[in-house]
């Protein structure tokens, strides 16, 4: 396994003094670069005709890599570290989000408005007309982000304490790049029917709800039981956003290589959320050859111990995972690190696309293939061609909420796809440029209105 590359997930605050004496700032960043790190922002923080006083930053790849390269800074001689922190834990410290009044209190005719005798009249008038609730209060711009801490960012179980870091993540991911106001609500249950009445019981407070990080199959009966029994939109990320980029990405990669989506032979590695939900969306945008692999192959109509979601996917051919891959156009991975061989890639066809999303560490690292392949994309920020879910779930929430959507639709993840696809122009168009990236300010917008439109042609836009 190639190493990973170092990143500012795992980066560190370090401050050290060491002797004023020319050349010791060179032996500082020649010990980090030794071990493997890459040595950021330099300050200086105080001076003196004896000693400095520095704060630096390091990317390293690993908690592992991190203490080497503390470790190689303690060794040099006359260097001593005051403090070492954690930037990625100092960033949580006191958590990632607050709420803040959107008006300002500042004279007792405003809180008799805001607040009691005046909010009275809001009350009666909601209650008169209950669609006055989407104008007189938050729910038109605010999303429930509910999650069971069932399937935690590929960490597994963790349950729900665990799971509210990132649900936080999610919240300032929905406020940044669409400016919805997001709660995350973190369930102290794994029972699906619960999970189902808690949700319905807090949909007055919604105009949305975001699903994340619940186990499959459990996630599938859950966003059926919303979906039929609230009138808000519901919306499994783990399941959609991953399908929408990972669609959006195949268009543009497919037009590299000039070939179409009802040619092609596609292996999915991996059948849980989002593998399910990628194979529905190729599907219904026009695939016809899709094998789909777990942890023991080809999903087979041979097999017998296949749940209701995977015999929807199950083919005649049986095999492994290296046999589906054989003369295959376009492999998608969602599964685990380390699965897929140099020589798998090479059984492919000619013109090979490969989609290694598993996350941190993708199914084949794309240094073994770079020559071997037309195309290849992971789900890291430190590779071309990230595939990542904030290009689709906040301008999906935004376009919804806007038309006051009473379900998001298949129709509505086909436009976003195919949005977000539109803004790579044919002259922007190459092997290692196949999506925007998620910073590009029309992606919002673009997917916003796909949505909206796709939700007025099939009826459930209700604005």
């Amino acid at each position: 396994m190639v190493k990973l590359t170092p990143n500012p997930s795992f980066s560190l605050t370090i401050r050290l003094t060491y002797p004023n004496r020319a050349g010791m700032l060179a032996s500082v960043a020649q010990a980090i670069a030794d071990v493997g790190g890459n040595l950021g922002q330099v300050l200086l923080i105080e001076q003196t005709r004896k000693t400095y006083l520095r704060e630096i930053t390091v990317d390293a790849a690993s908690t592992e890599h991190a203490e080497q390269i503390v470790a190689a800074l303690k060794s040099l001689p006359d260097v001593q570290i005051v403090k070492v922190s954690d930037r990625t834990f100092d960033l949580h410290r006191g958590g990632k989000i607050h709420i803040q009044s959107r008006i300002p209190l500042t004279a007792q005719s405003d809180l008799a408005m805001a607040y009691t005798p005046g909010v009275g009249r809001i009350c009666k008038a909601i209650a008169e007309d209950p669609e006055k609730v989407y104008s007189l209060t938050m729910k038109s711009n605010t999303v429930a982000i509910v999650t069971d801490g069932s399937a935690i960012l590929g960490l597994g179980n963790l349950g729900p304490e665990a799971a509210l870091p990132v649900m936080e993540g999610k919240a300032m991911l929905f406020k940044e790049f669409a400016g919805i106001d997001a709660f995350p609500i973190c369930l102290a249950t794994q029972d699906t029917e619960t999970i189902v009445e808690t949700v319905k019981n807090l949909a007055p407070v919604f105009g949305g709800v975001n699903l994340e990080d619940i186990s499959a199959p459990r996630c599938f009966e859950i966003e059926q039981k919303l979906r039929q029994e609230t009138n808000i939109p519901i919306f499994h990320d783990d399941q959609h956003g991953t399908a929408i980029v990972t669609l959006a990405a195949l268009y543009n990669a497919l037009k590299l290589v000039k070939k179409s989506l009802e040619e092609v032979r596609i292996v999915i590695n991996g059948a849980g959320a989002a593998g399910v939900a990628i194979a529905h969306l190729l599907r219904k945008a026009g695939a016809t050859t899709i094998l789909m692999c777990d942890s023991k192959g080809i999903l087979s109509t041979a097999r017998n111990d296949l749940n209701a979601q995977k015999q929807e996917f199950a083919v005649a051919e049986s095999g492994s995972l290296a046999d589906a891959m054989k003369n295959s156009d376009i492999f998608i991975g969602v599964s685990v690190p380390g699965v897929v061989t140099p020589e798998m890639v090479k059984s492919m066809a000619s013109d090979r696309i490969v989609m290694a999303m598993a996350n941190p560490i993708p199914e084949i690292q794309p240094e073994l293939v770079y020559d071997d392949v037309a195309v290849i994309a992971t789900g890291r920020s430190d590779y071309p061609n990230q595939i990542n879910n904030v290009l689709a779930f906040p301008g999906v929430f935004r376009g919804a909420l806007d038309c006051r959507a009473a379900a998001i639709t298949t129709n509505m993840y086909l436009e976003a796809a195919a949005a977000i696809a539109s803004l790579i122009s044919p002259h922007q168009l190459e092997p290692e440029h196949i999506i925007p990236s998620v910073f590009d300010e029309r992606v919002v917008t673009a997917v916003s209105g796909a949505v909206q439109k796709a939700a007025r042609q099939d009826g459930v836009a209700r604005l």
